[in-house]
């Protein structure tokens, strides 16, 4: 009997269309569908279209419903997944992040002075001025007055001339700062020098073939220890070999006759300050040929070697030019013109006056 008054609120509530069970699941929805809706609100809504939020009227017949489709309709229904800010941020990046392009105007970081003077219609070659020349002739001219006094005294001028080679065949490359590889060929230059001094001029070949032989051993023995990418060690090593090359060559000065380095290194002289005249490329270089050939005579003429002078130094005028040009190459810098541009037509004279002057 006590029990008749809760019946007939129950029965009351079930004509009304009243239940709080079923009330309370539908908060739950409610309250689920309104978080996931604020989650959808992200700044990515042109990627995926915002979930549209109606709000539902509730129903009045709640039992009507066979009971798996009331399971159903009080279970919260999946949303389509929309990423978080954070994660869209990330997203978007990876997507839109760009690719390197070819070499523009506009200043890409990847574009080589070379390459933007071939864009810009400059050449890319760019040749060292009077001043380099007129280190290179006050060089050649120190060579070539300390020949005529003594091996230890041409051992002065050609070892700052060996210093300057390995240092701006190292920069020419692009390669700096590479201490290591510039103090071996430099050192490659003093044992060449000294193995020069101490066998005679009559075994320079020997002296100057061995002791490029073994730097080049020691050059690939330091290369296979290093750990930088396989590319890179193969550019160090033969950028580290052409430099110890040509600084050891240079002491082909020591190995050759004083004469002919007296007549060889006034005739570079001349050429290079020829070369360095404003005037037409092919003009400048045939005036430089005839400089040299004349300055060939003119010292010549003071040493033994008299009018064969002329050959002696029109040959090494050639080896000076190209070196010239090989300093001029690819858009280098001040420093390459003042390291290389000074050194290399030097040092590419010494083994033909060598040759010629034996």
């Amino acid at each position: 009997m006590t029990e008749q008054p809760y019946q007939n609120q129950d029965q009351n509530a079930y004509q009304q269309g009243y239940d709080p069970q079923w009330q309370q699941a539908y908060d739950d929805q409610y309250a689920q569908q309104y978080t996931q809706q604020w989650q959808g609100q992200t700044w990515e809504t042109q990627v995926q279209p915002p979930v549209s939020y109606q709000q539902p009227q509730p129903q009045p017949q709640a039992y009507d419903y066979p009971p798996q489709q009331q399971q159903q309709a009080q279970q919260p229904q999946p949303q389509s997944y929309v990423p978080a800010p954070e994660e869209a941020r990330h997203a978007g990046a990876s997507e839109a992040a760009p690719a390197y392009g070819p070499a523009t105007l506009g200043g890409n970081t990847r574009v080589t002075d070379a390459q933007r003077a071939r864009m810009e219609g400059r050449s890319p070659i760019i040749e060292p001025g009077m001043q380099p020349a007129a280190l290179t002739a006050l060089l050649g001219l120190l060579l070539s007055g300390a020949a005529a006094v003594g091996s230890y005294a041409l051992l002065v001028p050609l070892v700052a001339l060996q210093a300057v080679t390995a240092a701006g065949w190292f920069r020419l490359n692009g390669m700096w700062p590479a201490r290591q590889g510039i103090a071996l060929a430099f050192l490659g230059a003093l044992a060449a020098d000294a193995a020069l001094l101490a066998a005679g001029r009559s075994h320079g070949p020997a002296a100057i073939l061995g002791t490029l032989g073994v730097w080049v051993l020691l050059s690939l023995v330091l290369q296979l220890r290093s750990h930088a990418d396989p590319d890179e060690r193969m550019y160090g090593l033969m950028a580290t070999v052409a430099s110890a090359a040509l600084a050891i060559v240079a002491a082909g000065y020591l190995a050759a006759a004083a004469d002919a380095v007296t007549v060889g290194a006034a005739s570079v002289a001349v050429a290079v300050l020829a070369r360095a005249l404003p005037l037409p490329t092919p003009a400048s270089v045939v005036v430089a040929l005839l400089a040299a050939a004349g300055a060939g005579i003119a010292v010549g003429g003071m040493t033994d070697l008299g009018t064969k002078g002329a050959v002696l130094g029109a040959a090494a005028a050639v080896c000076a030019l190209i070196g010239h040009r090989v300093a001029s190459y690819d858009y280098p810098s001040r420093f390459v013109h003042f390291t290389a541009g000074v050194a290399l037509p030097l040092s590419a004279a010494a083994p033909l006056v060598w040759v010629l002057g034996r």
